[in-house]
C-alpha cells in the first residue's frame, strides 16, 4: 500500500520509573524533532505528524511493585532508540539543547566511521539510564 511505510515501526511505549523526570528528558527532544505532545494523564504520548508514516512515543508509569527493578542496557530488551537526523547539524543543535537542560549525554557528537561511511551521531540516555541516539547516516537506510 503506497504512502504507509510499511514495516516501519508505529509507537513506542516505554515504561519509566519516575515520569515528571521522563518528560522533562523526552518533552525537549522530541519537540524539537517535531513531535507534539498529545496527551497527558498517568503518563505522555508525542506524535510525530506524517501522513501514513508517522510514529509515536508514549511514557507509561511503571508498576510501583517493579520500581526498583532498574533498566540494565545489556540485559534482554531494548539496547537503546535512535532517531533520524536532517544533518550534522542538527545533531551539533540537539547536542545544544541537552546541554542547556542539563540532559546526560554519554557521547557528545562525533564521526563512527565503524558504523557506516558518514555516520554522525551523539548519544544520551534517560532517566532510567535508557540510551538514546540521534543520528544522521547518508546512504546508510
Amino acid at each position: 500500500m503506497a504512502g504507509t511505510n510499511r514495516g516501519a515501526f508505529h509507537h513506542i511505549d516505554l515504561c519509566v520509573s519516575d515520569i515528571e523526570a521522563s518528560i522533562r528528558v523526552y518533552g525537549p527532544v522530541l519537540e524539537y524533532m517535531g513531535y507534539r505532545r498529545v496527551s497527558g494523564g498517568s503518563g505522555a504520548e508525542w506524535d510525530l505528524p506524517a501522513e501514513g508514516r508517522g510514529a509515536s512515543l508514549g511514557l507509561i508509569p511503571c508498576d510501583p511493585a517493579l520500581k526498583d527493578h532498574g533498566y540494565r542496557r545489556y540485559a534482554p530488551g531494548v539496547q537503546h532508540i535512535a532517531w533520524r537526523a536532517e544533518s550534522r547539524e542538527d545533531v551539533d543543535r540537539l547536542h545544544a539543547l541537552l546541554v542547556e537542560q542539563g540532559i546526560k549525554v554519554l557521547d557528545p557528537p562525533a564521526h563512527y566511521p565503524q558504523y557506516s561511511g558518514d555516520y554522525y551521531a551523539l548519544f544520551f540516555e534517560d532517566p532510567d539510564g535508557i540510551k538514546l541516539e540521534y543520528a544522521h547516516t547518508p546512504g546508510w537506510l
